[in-house]
């Protein structure tokens, strides 16, 4: 059945007659007449019964009328976004983040990005820095926002998004000092739970750095590769970590935070987008911007 035909049943479905149905789709009463005549002798049954009071639909119309409708809204639907995607509104963008993220820079931009974009397409992906440079080097992500430095065999670009100082996470029955602080020392003597080397090697290395320019060496007891993995890990006494000090917004059961006394030589907590370089600007290059704003 066409969608002229299947435009032209519902018309007369719900006006209740072939002469306002036909004013309404701004055609000659005897065309759609035709037209009806045809497809009923096609599909060999009555749709419509005809009075001179109007058109009501029959069983077999009952039975299809909605489908028909259905068929119309996804196929105006389905115009709708070709039409939108023809003109810049619309199409899908996939976004690898880190759980460092999700604090402020995140949600903000995905606010911007809905409204200026309601048609289209977000994918999230949660992942950690070797899954996204993974996923961005093999297109199945086309933004990453993850902590730099990282290596990237592909064209890309990159925006920093800030930065964060290092804070303390503590197993809550621990009693800290006065001041609220620990000190390097305190961290390295209950060892360190941290993201494993291939995830962040450059940024686990000048944290082990830090801690022998201060004249303690430290000891990576637990390798935990998402936040939370490591948040669990300090409750249940595995060892201390460092975090950026945005973490202070997330909540977890057995676990305290304070700020390092002697830290000033620690790296900071940098986050970065990064996404591939194409001959003409994408969706990636427009959530790029909204992210730095």
């Amino acid at each position: 059945m066409e969608t002229r035909q299947m435009r032209c049943i519902v018309a007369i479905a719900e006006a209740g007659s072939l002469t306002r149905a036909a004013e309404n789709l701004g055609l000659a009463q005897p065309a759609l007449t035709q037209m009806l005549n045809r497809l009923e002798s096609e599909v060999g049954t009555k749709l419509f019964t005809r009075t001179r009071r109007g058109a009501t639909l029959t069983e077999a119309g009952l039975a299809i009328v909605d489908d028909l409708r259905a068929s119309l809204a996804y196929g105006d639907a389905a115009a709708e976004r070709v039409r939108a995607m023809g003109a810049g509104r619309a199409g899908r963008l996939t976004i690898g983040f880190v759980t460092h993220a999700v604090y402020e820079v995140l949600p903000r931009a995905l606010r911007r990005l809905r409204e200026a974009y309601p048609q289209l397409d977000i994918s999230l992906r949660e992942m950690s820095n070797a899954e996204q440079v993974e996923a961005l080097e093999g297109g199945r992500i086309d933004i990453a926002l993850l902590h730099p430095p990282v290596a990237v065999n592909a064209r890309v670009h990159e925006k920093r998004l800030g930065e964060e100082l290092l804070v303390a996470a503590v197993p809550a029955s621990h009693q800290i000092g006065a001041d609220g602080c620990v000190s390097l020392a305190d961290i390295a003597a209950h060892g360190l739970v941290w993201f494993p080397s291939l995830q962040m090697s450059a940024l686990r290395t000048q944290v082990l750095a830090a801690f022998r320019a201060a004249g303690h060496e430290v000891r990576i007891v637990q390798d935990a590769n998402r936040t939370l993995t490591v948040l669990s890990c300090v409750a249940a006494g595995l060892g201390w970590s460092l975090l950026p000090s945005s973490v202070r917004a997330l909540r977890h059961e057995g676990v305290r935070y304070a700020e390092v006394r002697d830290g000033a030589g620690l790296p900071p907590f940098e986050l970065a987008a990064m996404w591939l370089a194409r001959s003409r600007p994408a969706f990636a290059d427009a959530f790029a911007e909204m992210l730095a704003a």
